[in-house]
């Protein structure tokens, strides 16, 4: 996972929840899905949709579960592993 991604993920996640200042201090590490009260099941849809926007492809159902939206380094990595760095 390179720094370029999660930084590109921690903006799309920031812009998309409306977190402001928060989304400065999300690391790999920090949690996401159970930890955001905005993190909601709306919100991962709008999540998913500004991602490939953002990334430019389309990410199929069967391929996300809970646990790519467990941490921001999941979610990144998820992104990385579908090729789009």
């Amino acid at each position: 996972m390179t720094p370029d991604i999660l930084d590109d993920v921690r903006r799309v996640v920031t812009h998309t929840l409306q977190l402001g200042s928060r989304g400065a201090h999300l690391t790999a590490e920090s949690p996401l899905l159970g930890a955001l009260p905005e993190l909601d099941s709306l919100a991962v849809a709008s999540l998913i949709v500004a991602l490939e926007e953002h990334f430019g492809f389309a990410i199929a159902e069967d391929e996300i579960s809970a646990a790519t939206f467990s941490t921001l380094g999941d979610l990144t990595a998820f992104m990385a592993a579908q090729g789009h760095p």
